[in-house]
């Protein structure tokens, strides 16, 4: 069973970490600019963070075995489309299909684990799925790096299919369906259109809020998705049968350990995102050792991860969550100051190796904390709220810290290019451009060599202060939630309610 659920889950690191290591590439290929980028990974986000709570509530009724293998199946075709996607909006199309299917399965892999192990044991199962979880999510960015060097961003996601069929396999052999005898059979439709609307006008609108001048539209946007998640949270409240459980936070344990779930997987998912466009576009790595790069990150994470996930059996989670945030923030400072040129030795490599011990020691138990602090039969609910609460981190973070990234790199750049010669013809291919430059990248119309070396030079100092301002951002947040760990409410291993 532990294997169709790390292979399952497999998919999904896989695909992530992979098609990250893609995207500057992928950006270029398709003539995208860095927001089309963007919605690469948002539009799967959007609808894996939205529609993720109706797949643990789909796997409780009517089985999570059953909705595990559809979403399965359903994130291989999506990937196939992926693979063969004529143009940007085309591949933004498959990857929101992909995260429907990321809403089915990514639940139930958990789900299954808490319904077939008991609490005596099921940490130390938890920490062995999140030990493989995470090696197979090493080998997404390296084996993404080689296929995007030696043939296409495309193949990134073919290689989801093999997965899948394995999965699928095993699943219909080996593992025996269960559900929640008394889960009720009504479904918050409204609930999830409201969830849908209101974290996709939200992600609009921060999106177009990185052009750095004022955008109504953007605005609009952005006020519409709050009064959105409002209404949200209000239709929950008198939803007789609803998508999320408020009860469940009267449990403090579980409320305490969503937030610092999302301030910690924000700090997270806004700041790695930012990293291959870093290491491809300024440091000037190849896709592969771009890939390469945060491998002592994951590959602590896999080695440690079963040792912590027992932890709390014996000092309860207060500690490794609170150490583990800190840790990251350490790592993210490292990162902060990476500047342009310098030894991966000396920068990116410490940075990662600070990141995994803080991975290690806060996966686990984060993740066991969460299953304990409600009932067996509201697993599949709490997994899926959990998982949201990681995913809208990361879905609204990206687009936030591009914010951030755009504002001090339009600063920057305007200052460097104000001390050197430009002809009319570049300054206008810089303006049209801003959007791709953004990103690290120098439009190729700029065709005088001594011209185009100089904005080249401009970008790459300018979107290392953008990434110096990320990166510090992110430590922030992340002593934030070392401070939430610390929590009373952490002080000994939560049971079961």
């Amino acid at each position: 069973m532990l294997v169709a659920t790390i292979a399952g889950s497999g998919m999904s690191f896989i695909d992530g970490t992979a098609v990250n290591v893609a995207l500057p590439v992928l950006q270029r290929d398709l003539n995208t600019t860095l927001a089309g980028a963007q919605w690469v990974i948002e539009g799967y986000s959007l609808f894996l963070s939205a529609l993720i709570l109706i797949g643990g509530a789909l796997g409780d009724l009517y089985g999570r075995r059953l909705v595990y293998a559809a979403g399965i199946g359903l994130f291989a075709l999506a990937s196939i489309a992926c693979a063969f996607a004529p143009n940007i909006e085309f591949l933004i199309v498959a990857r929101c299909i992909q995260g429907v299917g990321g809403a089915l399965a990514v639940p139930g892999s958990l789900a299954l684990i808490s319904a077939s192990f008991p609490v005596e044991t099921r940490g130390r199962a938890i920490g062995t799925w999140s030990g493989f979880a995470s090696l197979t999510a090493a080998i997404g960015p390296l084996l993404g790096g080689w296929l995007v060097q030696v043939g296409s961003w495309r193949w990134v996601f073919v290689i989801n299919v093999p997965l899948a069929a394995i999965v699928l396999v095993i699943l219909r052999l080996h593992v025996d369906e269960s559900r929640n005898e008394g889960a009720d059979r009504h479904l918050d439709f409204r609930g999830a259109a409201l969830a849908t609307l209101g974290l996709g006008a939200l992600v609009y609108g921060l999106i177009r809020l990185q052009g750095g001048t004022f955008d109504p539209i953007g605005l609009t946007a952005t006020l519409a998705g709050l009064l959105a998640m409002v209404a949200f949270v209000i239709v929950e409240r008198g939803e007789p049968h609803p998508m999320v459980r408020l009860d469940l936070f009267r449990s403090r344990t579980f409320t305490m350990a969503n937030l610092y779930t999302f301030l910690l997987y924000a700090t997270m998912g806004g700041s790695l995102y930012f990293v291959p466009f870093d290491l491809i576009n300024v440091q000037g790595y190849p896709p592969s050792a771009a890939g390469a790069a945060l491998l002592p990150f994951i590959a602590i994470v896999f080695v440690l991860s079963r040792f912590t996930g027992g932890l709390l059996a014996s000092i309860g989670p207060r500690l490794p969550l609170a150490a583990g945030a800190a840790l990251l923030a350490g790592g993210f400072a490292v990162f902060a100051f990476a500047g342009v040129g310098h030894s991966y030795w000396t920068t990116f490599f410490p940075g990662a190796v600070l990141l995994g011990l803080g991975g290690a020691l806060f996966i686990a138990p984060l993740t066991t904390t969460v299953m304990d602090a409600v009932s067996s039969s509201s697993a599949g609910l709490a997994s899926g709220i959990n998982n949201a609460v990681s995913r809208v981190a990361g879905l609204l973070a990206i687009a936030a810290f591009g914010i951030a990234l755009a504002t001090v790199f339009e600063a920057r750049l305007a200052r460097e290019l104000a001390t050197v010669q430009l002809s009319p013809a570049t300054r206008a291919a810089i303006a049209r451009d801003r959007s791709t430059i953004v990103a690290g990248q120098v439009p190729p119309e700029i065709a005088p060599a001594n011209e185009r070396d100089a904005v080249a030079t401009a970008v790459r100092a300018s979107f290392a202060d953008g990434f110096r301002a990320l990166m510090l951002l992110s430590a922030s947040i992340a002593l934030l939630a070392a401070l939430v760990g610390l929590d009373k409410t952490f002080e000994t291993r939560a049971s079961s309610r």
